[in-house]
């Protein structure tokens, strides 16, 4: 119970910080776009959005069109400026322009085309400036001029309203069009005639610049310099959010948003936000959000998100989204670090100091102050017993009456953190270790720099134990004991990849749900005092899998913020109990927030700040949820590429008069051969986070698979074969939902070399080919077996006396056969002792080299024990050396091909040895002494010696060559 009443304690003293979207401490997310990116003009007088997404604009070049991808400009008549525009639920755009008014439709490849309805008016009423506005009531279109109002119906007819003075400002509000006159003030139409309103003649020459509903029939007027009323019965009073402002800032146009606020566009003070009850929500202004301060007209899209016409380029203010940015804009320059709310200011760190705001101000202009002698950068904001204290480069400083003060002379201040068991006591951590402070009559004084250890120490939290656990970055854990006294440390010890942590790198401690949790460079862990080791924390483990997570934070409701180098979000604690994990909403801040040392700061129960490259991003809980509007993909361009390029479409389909983006079949393009190249440009007109939207697609019948995701907006496709196709495209935005698959169908016609009647030809070409062929090889054959009958019994003849010249020939043939595959055999012999005795070569001149390297250790080595076990190899080496069973092979095959050589040799020398003959056997295969070497595992030396015995036991002449002899034996 007592945890419930605390929870909404914290609501209620935090909800004039989160009872809407604050922009009181920042500004939404803004885009500009500036001429030279729309290729228009620079005056923007009316904004809408098709159904499928699309925006287009009144600009002084024409019609914009912006699909989130490209920009297009359409020209009405004569190029005439655009003042105002409308779609119908048939997704026909109605233009008001300078002395014209028509609307844009596609024609037959799908292209916007323009058709005047101005021309179709008797000439008298033809001769008209500019038309104003255009408004779609059901199945009619008024335009509205300075001289007269038209009504367009669905046949074809235009009415013609001529009033008795000028309008000077029309409005369509709840189906019924009210006009301001200046003569009149304010009058309705009803059965083709304008009645003042009750209240209309305290309206006289005033100009009014919108009119917006309120509950019943009620009206919301904004005029020019007059300010804003509301009308209730027949009486009209003055809006108590009617601003003093708003009378020299010149109302330009207005919006009731879907929220119930209104949005102001004023012609030199930028835009305001009001809320229904008249509170000042938000002010854009040249210098705070805005490129241009003039403000011509306003459009909420399907997003929730608005749009501002300027007289020189367009903005897009996303309203629709739970973030604030606080950055330079608002008086916040620098990269974000920290923050910390403390009570009703709001301090924030940055690389080039501290910075505060009161967040009850009111004042949306008010900028973000800097606190003097805290100029550099800021580490850490932290509040122990009413002492504010900020980590800096400079040291350690305190914050009195928005003054900073120095309370020690050591550079380097990480982070504060209180002592469990000494409550009057802030370990302080620096560049170069630990420092001591003591709160003296409610006053922090620095006490010493405790010894005992000197680490860089920015990340520490304190354990139940009283233990400081402090988390290096690329060194690992350290856990420190202080001593009773507090100036030293008395037990350091240190944890690493020994003990259990996947690695000693990037290792951060946060305390989450009262309790200790390590980050690290795959997965979290906490410490297990029974076993001394880091094991996977459980509570995480299905939620993270091999992520590097760098900041974590809980907040009262037991939500958990985390931030890691690829994802941002949270885990939301459920009314069931678990945790769901949330990403999609903060896939927006991807590439925003500060890479260097990252941190997220809950402010209270509803906020969440995260330090950003530029300032700061403040999340508003309350509205998390994403917006559930489906949204398309749309087949933007399809032409014919090469040389003979064509455009084939251009954007949308008409059928039965509505226009859609389904392709009616009787609109397939059927493509001759030449051209079967083709180029494909399609687009999601998803706004809000526009960059990360990505696409897959699929040409059925020539593509296996869906593409991978990709940016590119475009396909071609080149040299295609005959056959109907079917382009697929998808989109992913931001968040990861998935748009309507878009198709379009088109057939590559054969060349005519592969049409049916070819086919046909061809048929009739073969068949009589064939039949000439068959008739021709049939007469031929005829004549040659009447030839083949005269020449056989010649043949016969000859053959008989040719066989007996064979018969004696062959047995020749025969012998010079069978010696030549002896020959082979023995060529083949050959090449099997070769190889034999170079592997016997090889093999023993490796172990030669094994023993020699053995031996020489052995005698440099003093461990007799050493020398006794390498002995032992050595004559394990001589044995195998000596008894190579490899011998008996090689005697075999050498026999074969020598004619039984050392058979004949050992019976006519009997008394020769084992070594002698092996010697012999070399020398016949006239190997060099060397390689004798490394065969016998003996000496050049020795083969020399053996070489003198072998010719003394042979008893040959000291004239005879040894090698001679034994090759001719």
């Amino acid at each position: 119970m007592k945890k419930q009443l605390f929870i909404i304690a914290i609501i209620v003293l935090s909800s004039k910080l989160c009872s809407s979207q604050n922009y009181n401490l920042g500004l939404p997310f803004i885009r500009y776009y500036a001429t030279n990116e729309y290729n228009g003009g620079i005056q923007n007088w009316s904004i809408t959005q098709n159904k499928y997404g699309l925006i287009y604009v009144a600009n002084n070049f024409g019609i914009l069109e912006y699909d989130g991808t490209n920009w297009t400009i359409y020209g009405n008549k004569q190029g005439t400026k655009a003042r105002h525009i409308a779609i119908n639920d048939k997704g026909r755009i109605f233009v008001a322009s300078q002395g014209d008014f028509g609307y844009l439709c596609p024609n037959k490849t799908g292209q916007l085309s323009y058709t005047s309805l101005a021309d179709s008016l008797p000439k008298k009423y033809r001769d008209f400036d500019e038309t104003w506005k255009v408004f779609i009531n059901n199945d009619r279109v008024i335009f509205g001029t300075f001289k007269y109002i038209f009504v367009y119906n669905e046949e074809g007819k235009i009415e013609v309203l001529e009033p008795n003075y000028p309008p000077e400002n029309i409005f369509f509000v709840n189906h019924e069009l009210y006009v301001n006159q200046l003569e009149t003030g304010l009058s309705s139409l009803h059965n083709q005639k304008l009645t003042p309103l009750p209240y209309g003649e305290k309206l006289k020459n005033i100009k009014i610049a919108s009119v917006l509903p309120l509950t019943g029939d009620n009206l919301w007027i904004a005029t020019e310099n007059e300010g804003i009323f509301t009308t209730s019965s027949n009486n009209i009073t003055q809006w108590k959010g009617s601003l003093s402002i708003f009378k020299e800032a010149s109302i330009k146009c207005a919006l009731r948003l879907r929220n119930g606020n209104f949005a102001i566009g004023t012609q030199n003070k930028g835009l305001f936000i009001l809320s229904p009850q008249g509170e000042l929500i938000l002010h854009l202004n040249k210098d705070q959000g805005l490129n241009n301060r003039t403000v011509l007209c306003l459009f909420e899209d399907l997003q929730n998100n608005l749009w501002l016409g300027h007289n020189n380029g367009i903005t897009y203010v996303e309203l629709g989204m739970p973030f604030t940015y606080i950055n330079e804009q608002v008086g916040l320059p620098g990269s974000g670090y920290v923050g910390f709310l403390d009570g009703n200011n709001l301090y924030l760190g940055t690389n080039n100091g501290l910075f505060y705001k009161n967040i009850k101000t009111q004042a949306t202009e008010e900028k973000y102050k800097f606190i003097p002698n805290t100029d550099g950068q800021v580490y850490s904001i932290d509040k122990i017993k009413q002492n504010l204290l900020i980590g800096h480069h400079k040291g350690a400083l305190i914050i009195k009456d928005k003054q900073a003060e120095n309370i020690s002379n050591i550079p380097g201040s990480w982070t504060f953190l209180s002592l469990k068991d000494h409550p009057d006591y802030v370990i302080e951590g620096c560049y170069k270790g630990l420092n001591l402070y003591k709160i003296e009559n409610g006053q922090l004084h620095f006490k010493h720099k405790i010894k005992g250890f000197n680490e860089s120490s920015r990340v520490m939290q304190q354990d139940k134990n009283g233990d400081i656990w402090m988390t290096h970055g690329y060194k690992g854990i350290y856990r420190l004991t202080l001593d009773e006294n507090l100036d030293s440390i008395k037990n350091v010890r240190f944890y690493g990849e020994e003990k259990g942590l996947p690695s000693n790198l990037m290792i951060n401690v946060f305390k989450i749900n009262n309790r200790l949790v390590f980050t690290t460079t795959n997965q979290i862990y906490r410490y297990d005092e029974p076993s001394d080791q880091f094991v996977l924390d459980n509570f995480f483990s299905p939620y993270f899998k091999d992520e590097v997570i760098t900041a974590l934070a809980d907040d009262t409701f037991q939500n958990i913020y985390f931030l890691s180098p690829d994802e941002i979000g949270m885990l939301e604690s459920k009314p069931t109990g678990g945790f769901a994990i949330k990403k999609d909403i903060f896939n927006k801040l991807q590439n925003m927030l500060n890479d260097d040392l990252q941190n997220v700061n809950i402010l209270n129960a509803n906020q969440v700040l995260y330090a950003a490259k530029e300032g700061f991003i403040l999340y508003d809980a309350n509205q998390k949820k994403l917006p559930e509007q489906n949204f398309h993909t749309l087949i933007r361009s399809v032409k014919i590429s090469g040389d003979s390029a064509k455009l084939l479409f251009n954007g949308f389909f008409t059928q039965k008069g509505q226009i859609t983006n389904l392709q009616p079949k009787d609109q397939i393009p059927h493509l001759e051969y030449s051209n079967n190249s083709i180029q494909i440009s399609y687009s999601a007109a998803y706004l809000d986070g526009l960059e990360g939207t990505q696409y897959k697609f699929w040409l059925e019948n020539a593509d296996k698979k869906w593409s991978a995701w990709t940016a590119k907006t475009e396909k071609e496709y080149t040299n295609l074969n005959e056959g109907t196709y079917t382009f697929h495209v998808k989109a992913s935005n931001i968040y990861g939902k998935e748009s309507q698959i878009a198709h379009y169908t088109f057939v590559v016609l054969p060349p005519w070399y592969r049409t049916t009647w070819a086919y046909l030809t061809y048929s009739v070409i073969i068949i009589m080919l064939l039949f000439v062929s068959f008739y021709l090889f049939d007469k031929k054959h005829k004549r040659e077996k009447m030839a083949m009958s005269l020449t056989q019994e010649k043949e016969l003849h000859r053959k008989d006396s040719e066989i007996e010249t064979i018969t004696k020939e062959t047995a020749g043939e025969i012998q010079r056969l069978k010696n030549e595959n002896l020959q082979r055999e023995i060529e083949n012999k050959n090449k099997e002792l070769a190889t034999s005795t170079m592997h016997l070569i090889n093999k023993n001149g490796f172990i030669s080299n094994i023993k020699s390297n053995l031996s020489g250790i052995s005698k440099r080595s003093k461990n007799q024990e050493v020398k006794k076990e390498l002995r032992k190899i050595i004559a394990n080496i001589d044995k195998n050396i000596s008894q190579d069973a490899d011998w008996e092979h090689f005697s075999f095959h050498f026999d074969r091909v020598h004619g039984d050589f050392t058979n004949r040799l050992k019976k006519s020398y009997p008394n020769l040895s084992p070594q002698e003959m092996k010697l012999s056997a070399y020398l016949r295969m006239n190997l060099s002494t060397k390689e004798v070497a490394q065969l016998l595992n003996i000496s050049v030396r020795g083969v020399e010696i053996c070489r003198y015995r072998l010719r003394k036991k042979l008893e040959l002449e000291r004239s005879t060559n040894l090698q001679e002899f034994i090759l001719k034996f």
